[in-house]
């Protein structure tokens, strides 16, 4: 029976009807004008969204459980049973605050949602209310049609993503992880966009991995004293020689599987030749990089480690030095990479200046032979021919952080297809953030399809 309800739901795959389109964009355009600014610090309140999704999972049949570690920061859980009940479920997640964005800098309000010349324009229209939209869209186009998936479904909008995740997908994690029972694997946000790389070619780059985050606050004490006396031993000076070492350290090259997979794909697509041995040459490396032109931005900036001093810290008048100063970096390090990572930044920061993990998270690598990513490959496929999927790691970082701790494996799949010239990675967090209406039905169609398969 099983067989054969999966069986059909795999022939229905792609038939998307026109409410299931109009309601994604209705959605998405809905959620932007639920204004979810995640300013830090506890500054936010997503419940309105929360209950948003919660209204529209009910209309889907579904049973949304809404769950709080402070007031106002929500969370929304549902389960969807497969028709396999020894099949792995499958987790979608995808989280509800947005970043901060300034009205004056935009050519549109950035909550109103508006939907001008084909295109929603909004915080939150990429980054993340566009897949969160998709979700429920699909969802309720499966109430109608009586579609049930072989694998449970479990679906999760978060809070906190653009924080720390503490409110969110964190303590869903640590204190409600019944919730996710018999999870395997996750989708979430970044990736299966259109890359459009300058020759004609249409990449969609599939989420098989994240590098940690290590956000840093290094300290750097001194004697404090008159700025007109000698003093060797200044907090600044000890504290600015540590920056500029970690801001020139060249970082060593760490091809991870998924990078090692990208590179092989990426070298094909385009004809380039490589040699037994060339992934494990810095210089061989670099060269193919710079022969992939445009998509080598796929890849470069996970081939390393790295750490970019942010913010500093330090003294109250200009004739008095002070006794402590303070830096603040943004460290990034590959999976399998973190004890390098701290090996190389006790070295660099040296014996006057102290470190440490102002923010930590880990990094993830995710199988690109599994089935579940030869599923998403083939929905992209299905609907965008013309185009190549290949493997990539993300250099930031997502919710499916948090959800590896359950021990599910995490992949970027977010699916859109997107004009020539669209900026898909300026939109995260930039100004005039948009996605057009096209983008987020071929979205509706292609996680239709993956989800009716997985």
């Amino acid at each position: 029976m099983a067989d054969s309800t999966t069986q059909q739901a795999g022939g229905q795959a792609g038939q998307a009807d026109e409410r299931a389109l109009d309601e994604v964009v209705r959605f998405t355009s809905e959620l932007i004008r639920l204004d979810t600014t995640n300013r830090g610090g506890g500054d936010c309140r997503e419940r309105p969204a929360a209950e948003y999704a919660a209204e529209q999972l009910a209309g889907a049949g579904l049973e949304p459980t809404l769950l709080e570690r402070t007031r106002g920061r929500t969370n929304v859980v549902a389960r969807l049973a497969g028709t396999d009940p020894a099949a792995g479920a499958l987790l979608l997640h995808g989280h509800l605050d947005v970043v901060p964005a300034q009205a004056a800098d935009w050519s549109v309000h950035p909550f109103s949602g508006e939907v001008r010349d084909g295109v929603v324009w909004g915080r939150g229209a990429v980054d993340m209310k566009n897949m969160d939209a998709m979700i429920l869209a699909v969802l309720r186009l499966w109430a109608r049609t009586g579609v049930r998936p072989r694998r449970d479904l479990v679906i999760a909008f978060t809070a906190d993503e653009e924080a720390n995740a503490e409110d969110g997908a964190g303590f869903l994690a640590d204190r409600h992880p019944e919730l996710f029972e018999g999870c395997t694997e996750g989708v979430g946000e970044s990736g299966a966009f259109t890359f459009h790389d300058g020759g004609g070619r249409q990449l969609y780059p599939i989420a098989a991995g994240e590098r940690g985050t290590g956000w840093l606050r290094l300290t750097a004490h001194g004697r404090a004293g008159h700025g007109s006396k000698v003093n060797h031993s200044n907090a600044v000076t000890r504290l600015a020689a540590a920056v500029t070492r970690i801001g020139e350290h060249r970082w060593p090259l760490r091809l991870t599987p998924t990078v090692r997979a990208a590179l092989t794909e990426l070298a094909a697509l385009y004809g380039i030749g490589t040699a037994p041995g060339d992934f494990d040459d810095p210089e061989a490396v670099d060269a193919l990089l710079g022969k992939l032109g445009p998509a080598a931005t796929l890849v470069e900036a996970t081939v390393r480690n790295s750490a970019n001093p942010t913010m500093l810290e330090a003294g109250y008048k200009v004739n008095v030095i002070p006794g402590e100063a303070v830096a603040y970096v943004d460290g990034r390090y590959l999976p399998g990479c973190e004890d390098e990572f701290r090996a190389t930044l006790d070295r660099l920061t040296g014996p006057d200046v102290e470190w440490e993990y102002h923010h930590r998270s880990a990094a993830l690598t995710a199988p690109v032979d599994a089935p579940v990513y030869a599923k998403m490959r083939a929905a992209v496929e299905e609907f965008a021919p013309e185009g190549h999927v290949v493997p990539y790691c993300m250099s930031g970082g997502t919710d499916a952080k948090q959800f590896s701790r359950l021990g599910i494996t995490g992949y970027g799949f977010a699916p859109l297809k997107l004009p020539e010239g669209f900026d898909y990675q300026a939109m995260f967090h930039g100004v005039d953030e948009r996605v057009p209406v096209e983008a987020l039905h071929f979205g509706v169609r292609v996680l239709d399809r993956f989800l009716r398969t997985a």
